[in-house]
């Protein structure tokens, strides 16, 4: 109900016909629904997929509903097009990366164009959902997560920010950058230095003008360094990930790094 709350406060925020409607955004079926992520206990079937393919489902099964639908909506924030389609292909972006804000959603049943239906399920078990996933965007969450009461709406609130509809937090390095003690000691390499700097001083505040300062002071002092040789880094993880599978590179991915990587995958899939 938080997350259905949050989306109509900023989506159904304009006259006409494209915005998010309240009655676009559900999460209780009609009574003749039976089975899946919609319904709780009283209305599971025996063998359901939303209760027996996780043991996160089996034991959190309750009466309560564990998924959201959303509808088709347009709006404009800055001059640039935001739709149900790009929202779906967002979120599914989160998911793949394996953001903190998303380890709750199990499913994510929608289009990315409005006329082929994909579905991105955690479990890997299923690809494909019914034709009326072209109009709506179908979001289960594991039982477990309904019945504790964690909160949903983070992510949800993290995409409202990227497409500018609500204002994103500031936050502060919590450290000042140190600008007398040097960066390399005995033993370290290069590479090591660097990311003891970027976690002991900045504790993942990217984008931050204090790591701006310390990226321009990384620069300077490994122009400095000689008598090093000269690696070629970018072959080097490009044949490293040509040997991993993609689950093995997002398990890889730090935890602090996952929103970014997210958005940057976002952004390839719109093309």
């Amino acid at each position: 109900m938080a997350v259905r709350s949050l989306l109509l406060t900023h989506l159904d925020n304009s006259p006409g016909a494209n915005d998010l409607d309240s009655n676009e955004v559900g999460i209780v079926p009609d009574s003749a629904h039976r089975g899946g992520y919609h319904c709780g206990s009283d209305r599971v079937l025996t063998g359901d997929y939303s209760v027996v393919e996780s043991p996160r489902d089996r034991g959190g099964l309750t009466l309560d509903a564990a998924a959201l639908d959303v509808g088709g909506f347009e709006v404009s924030v800055g001059g640039k097009r935001h739709t149900l389609a790009s929202f779906s292909v967002w979120l599914v972006a989160q998911c793949a990366a394996k953001t903190a804000d998303t380890r709750d959603i199990r499913e994510v049943i929608y289009s990315p164009d409005g006329t082929t239906v994909k579905r991105w399920d955690r479990l890997g078990k299923r690809s494909s959902g019914d034709s009326s996933h072209r109009w709506h965007t179908h979001i289960s969450y594991h039982r477990d997560a309904i019945r504790a009461g964690r909160d949903q709406t983070a992510v949800m609130r993290r995409y409202l920010q990227s497409i500018g509809l609500i204002k994103a937090p500031t936050v502060e390095a919590d450290v000042a950058l140190d600008t007398k003690t040097p960066i390399y000691k005995d033993g370290p390499s290069e590479r090591q230095a660097v990311a003891d700097l970027h976690y002991a001083q900045f504790k993942g505040n990217p984008g931050s003008s204090v790591e701006q300062q310390a990226l321009a002071r990384i620069e300077v002092q490994l122009a400095a360094l000689a008598g090093r040789d000269v690696v070629d880094e970018p072959a080097i993880v490009a044949g490293v990930l040509a040997g991993l599978t993609p689950e093995r590179i997002a398990a890889a991915i730090p935890e602090a790094l996952t929103e970014q990587v997210a958005d940057a995958l976002a952004k390839r899939l719109q093309g």
